[in-house]
């Protein structure tokens, strides 16, 4: 009975990435670590009503965050951006990303990404979390020239992130979105 609980619980814990969003042409790629628990229920990328992410997007690029998913992403799309996350699956009770057991992380394919958009100008992680993961699992896999891409981390949008305002974040979101998409 006690093993029993033991595979529930784990399974209970597993989380699995989406399918990139990303388009022809696509300039930019943002990358989260994992979807949290909210995301997931409702397969949508940065789904928490608290995550800064539509928000700070759509003020960014001209759109009502309140605008359906799927008009969301085709808005990111128009301007060049692409999301995916640097984890394809792990283990993770809860949401945070200090809770991923580092042992079950198992990254997204980015050489085939990568080949197939070869568009692709830079890639920004949406917090530190995302950045280290990449850098860990990642880039050393890549071939030379695509480790050779501009990377930038970004303040996380996640709810967890408090220590800086909403207008702090958008600010910082604005000034490297601005050099790679010329938004400003």
């Amino acid at each position: 009975m006690r093993k029993a609980a033991t595979v529930t619980a784990e399974a209970e814990h597993h989380a699995q990435s989406f399918a990139p969003v990303i388009d022809v042409g696509a300039k930019l790629l943002i990358l989260g670590s994992m979807p949290g628990q909210r995301s997931l229920q409702q397969q949508q990328y940065y789904a928490h009503p608290r995550n800064a992410f539509w928000p700070i997007m759509a003020e960014l690029l001209g759109f009502d965050a309140e605008l359906p998913y799927a008009e969301r992403l085709a808005r990111l799309q128009r301007h060049g951006i692409a999301l995916w996350d640097v984890l394809a699956e792990c283990r993770r009770p809860g949401s945070l990303d200090s809770s991923i057991v580092e042992q079950s992380i198992r990254p997204n394919d980015f050489a085939a990404l990568l080949d197939l958009h070869p568009t692709i100008e830079a890639i920004f992680f949406n917090g530190a979390k995302a950045e280290q993961a990449f850098n860990r699992y990642v880039l050393k896999g890549l071939p030379d020239h695509l480790q050779q891409l501009p990377r930038q981390r970004l303040p996380s949008t996640s709810p967890a992130h408090a220590a800086m305002k909403l207008a702090q974040k958008s600010h910082c979101w604005r000034q490297q979105l601005d050099a790679i998409l010329r938004i400003g």
